[in-house]
């Protein structure tokens, strides 16, 4: 691969032939083949696992586990939400409640807390024991969003201002959505569980 040095000109006037490209630069100024050097072609840059190719530059996004849970005492009645969060050797739990909700309004807000703790662009595995979330984010939405938010009877969806919140959150991410069975010894579970639990004793007063 072959590079040519660049072409110098004089100033001129708007509009006056030199303000045009380098291909209609006169005999006089182009460079001859003598003076062009070879250089070596460098080797490409290969992107990492986990890596996203933008403009032919690998960016890698950070790599995190994501444990979400969602109680609540009484369907509705207060209602807790909990996420644990891990990444290399870090981790975060996050926590909250709200006194009148539900189980599947807790457990969507789990997630969306989760995601949106996160500052930059990240690949995620989601473990959730909702089927509710699970389905509703990799299967039932598009039906909605195609619909202008409404189920296949042409009721309105559910809870759409999470939903919505959720998707845009999404979006922003690489995520891989994962089931867990509840309360069966799976420990990122039972941490998540214990913090939502948490979250229902911060929405009744108790400490």
């Amino acid at each position: 691969m072959t590079k040519a040095p660049a072409i110098s000109t004089s100033p001129t006037t708007p509009g006056s032939d030199a303000t045009k490209t380098a291909a209609s630069a006169s005999p006089s100024t182009a460079p001859s083949a003598a003076s062009k050097t070879a250089t070596s072609p460098k080797p490409a840059v290969m992107p990492k696992p986990g890596a996203t190719e933008v403009a032919g530059l690998p960016i890698t996004r950070p790599k995190v586990v994501v444990y979400t849970d969602g109680a609540c005492k009484g369907n509705p009645g207060p209602g807790g939400w909990g996420a644990w969060l891990q990444s290399g050797g870090h981790e975060k739990e996050l926590w909250g409640g709200e006194p009148g909700t539900t189980n599947n309004r807790m457990e969507l807000t789990a997630v969306i807390e989760a995601l949106a703790s996160l500052k930059r662009s990240c690949d995620i595995v989601v473990y959730t024991d909702s089927e509710y979330v699970k389905n509703g984010i990799t299967t039932w939405i598009h039906g909605w969003k195609a619909r202008g938010w409404t189920t296949a009877a042409k009721a309105p969806v559910k809870n759409v201002e999470l939903w919505k919140r959720l998707d845009a959150l999404a979006a922003l991410h690489k995520v891989e959505w994962r089931w867990v069975k509840g309360h069966a010894g799976d420990p990122g579970n039972e941490r998540a569980d214990a913090l939502a639990n948490r979250g229902i004793s911060s929405a009744s007063g108790r400490s």
